[in-house]
């Protein structure tokens, strides 16, 4: 098991960022010193090595006779040697007079100019020496200066180490206060959501201000709470009204079963019987109903099939036996993904709930609307107010009730028929409709087959 502080994203992002700051900044020091050092000590060469050849010319020329104190043309380079093949000085600077020869390398015909450096007793110089001439008996001239203190000790790379330690040091302490700064609104949210419970989900994360990814996930926890909310009463509802149909039902027939019991001689046996299938029927279809509710958009109903819904409206006409003609309006290949009996179980709603409420006729349609598919059924009933077109769709609701429950209905039909729909990624609502209803239902259009 990881230990407490690694399981912490305020010490994962800090380690990273320093780790980070580590990974560039001590290459960018080390690289830097390195750079450094190179053109320090070009420099010094460049400027050792143009005295040695100011002085070498010279004396190629007669400018500079033997003997003679040489003369320094460039203050930084005050070591000057001129340094005959058997080891004698011929001529030096006033700095190098009483001190021992600069170097021992003497620079071959081929190669006549040789940067070096060597170290003295008293002190490290940089040099170059340069043959004043190309014969074997060629005098060499050795101009030098001491080594920069840059390149004689490691005090810059010190300070750079330093430097780089504080900078990896500061960029930990900033991650770590603003990644803290940062995860400060999500620390009060985990806090507020550990406080809600199954019995209140009324309570709400604060959401911080702005538009950032923070903000954003207040917002998405916020709209999942009240989706749980809204669910959890519905689902209360649900269970009170589940509860009460089927309760009625079973009622009567205990009741009538008791009547029965108690006055044998005064019951028809026949009446009884048919009244019991009557409410045997109705807790049938109402748990058919509520199994079907809890089934949609599962596993089991995963076989999903291309369905022609012309020819679904079709065959489902074909099977029933309506007492009001249905017209239909039929566009054919409009093709969808879905299930076929579940979207078989919401025409038959559909129809059913036209069929009852209808005056003379029923009217399906099938069309396509904006790379959608569309269907559509009418009848010439009582139209829908706009504040009930949302509410029917609810389980159990009945806008009529003055309306039997043998001929209303399990009152599942349209909530069934919105979950089916909402399954298959599309969407259903009663639309306006002169003189009747208009429920229509639409779907994603199912893309070209590969085959045909």
């Amino acid at each position: 098991m990881a230990p407490r502080w690694a399981r912490s994203l305020r010490v994962r992002v800090t380690l990273i960022a320093t780790a980070v700051a580590a990974l560039v900044l001590i290459p960018v020091g080390v690289g830097g010193i390195a750079v450094s050092r190179t053109l320090v000590t070009a420099s010094v060469y460049s400027e050792t090595r143009d005295t040695a050849e100011r002085v070498a010319f010279e004396m190629r020329g007669g400018a500079l006779p033997l003997g003679s104190s040489i003369p320094v043309p460039n203050p930084n380079v005050d070591l000057i040697q001129v340094v005959a093949p058997d080891g004698r000085f011929l001529s030096t600077s006033d700095a190098a007079r009483n001190m021992p020869p600069l170097s021992d390398v003497r620079p071959g015909p081929r190669h006549r100019v040789v940067n070096t450096t060597n170290c003295l007793p008293t002190e490290c110089v940089h040099l170059t020496a340069v043959r004043v001439s190309m014969g074997a008996d060629s005098p060499v001239v050795y101009a030098g200066r001491r080594t920069p203190e840059m390149l004689a000790t490691r005090v810059v790379d010190v300070v750079v180490y330093a430097e780089i330690a504080v900078l990896i040091a500061l960029a930990g302490w900033a991650t770590w206060l603003i990644t803290g700064r940062a995860l400060r609104p999500v620390r009060i949210m985990r806090g507020e959501l550990d406080a809600v419970h199954a019995g209140d989900l009324s309570r709400r994360v604060t959401q911080p201000p702005g538009d950032d990814e923070v903000a954003q996930l207040a917002r998405s926890v916020n709209g999942t709470l009240e989706r749980l909310e809204r669910s959890a009463e519905q689902q209360r509802r649900f269970a009170s009204d589940a509860s009460h149909e089927l309760r009625t039902p079973i009622a009567g027939l205990r009741a009538q079963l008791e009547s029965a019991q108690l006055y044998p001689d005064d019951t028809d046996l026949q009446k009884l019987v048919d009244s019991a299938l009557r409410d045997t029927d109705r807790l049938e279809a109402i748990i058919t109903d509520l199994l079907l509710l809890a089934r949609i958009g599962s596993r089991v109903d995963a076989a999903r099939e291309r369905i022609d819904l012309a020819g679904l409206v079709r065959a489902e006409l074909k099977v029933r036996n309506d007492k009001l003609p249905v017209r239909v309006d039929l566009e054919q290949g409009v093709v969808v993904d879905g299930v076929r009996l579940q979207l078989a179980r919401v025409l038959t709603n559909l129809l059913d709930n036209a069929q009852r409420h209808a005056e003379h006729t029923v009217r399906v349609t099938v069309g396509r609307e904006g790379g959608q598919a569309v269907l559509a059924v009418e009848n010439d009933g009582v139209e829908i107010a706009v504040e009930d077109r949302e509410r029917i769709f609810e389980r159990f609701t009945r806008l009529d009730a003055a309306r039997s429950r043998d001929t209303g209905g399990t009152g599942l039909g349209l909530a069934i028929a919105r979950d089916v729909v909402q399954a298959h990624r599309g969407h259903i609502c009663v639309e306006d409709y002169r003189g009747g209803a208009r429920f229509v239902l639409r779907l994603p259009i199912a893309p070209p087959d590969d085959d045909s």
